[in-house]
């Protein structure tokens, strides 16, 4: 396995296990929900958004899995359980272990197989900003689950 996927494999790994830490901190399932002044996606929105993005981009685009993604939904759902959460965390785990290693170190120079920005970039750099965005919602999750006052 090319070195650049086997690091990238660990730190989402690492990341998606960080992302069910803080699921696991707040205080009851309702508070996952709670909106806030000037912030329109609470915690439960944004873990179905990251976890929606990398079961699509990496399990569905790159490993021809069949999940088939409902981004609407992922912003737009107004309530979960919180173990409904933790499932989709799990599943996204099980998405990256088994789709990821299967990229090519050929297919990582070679422009990402669908645009997702305004202009094309290869799959590498794709990989890297998945790793990114996660890490960005990761701390946005953080963030309002101490602003609306959970440990």
């Amino acid at each position: 396995m090319n070195a650049l996927i086997k690091d990238l494999e660990k730190a989402l790994l690492r990341d998606l296990q960080k992302l069910e830490d803080e699921i696991r901190l707040y205080a009851d399932d309702e508070t996952l929900w709670k909106k806030t002044v000037g912030i329109n996606n609470p915690a439960g929105n944004l873990c179905l958004h990251l976890c929606g993005n990398l079961q699509h981009f990496i399990g569905h685009v790159l490993g021809k899995s069949t999940y088939q993604r409902n981004r609407t939904f992922e912003f737009e759902c107004p309530f979960l359980p919180r173990e409904k959460l933790l499932a989709e965390i799990h599943q996204t785990r099980l998405t990256i272990a088994e789709y990821l290693p299967r990229v090519q170190e050929a297919e990582l120079d070679r422009e990402y197989p669908i645009k997702v920005f305004q202009e094309p970039m290869s799959t590498r750099l794709f990989l890297l900003h998945l790793a990114t965005h996660l890490n960005y919602h990761l701390g946005q999750i953080n963030y309002h689950r101490r602003l609306i006052g959970q440990p």
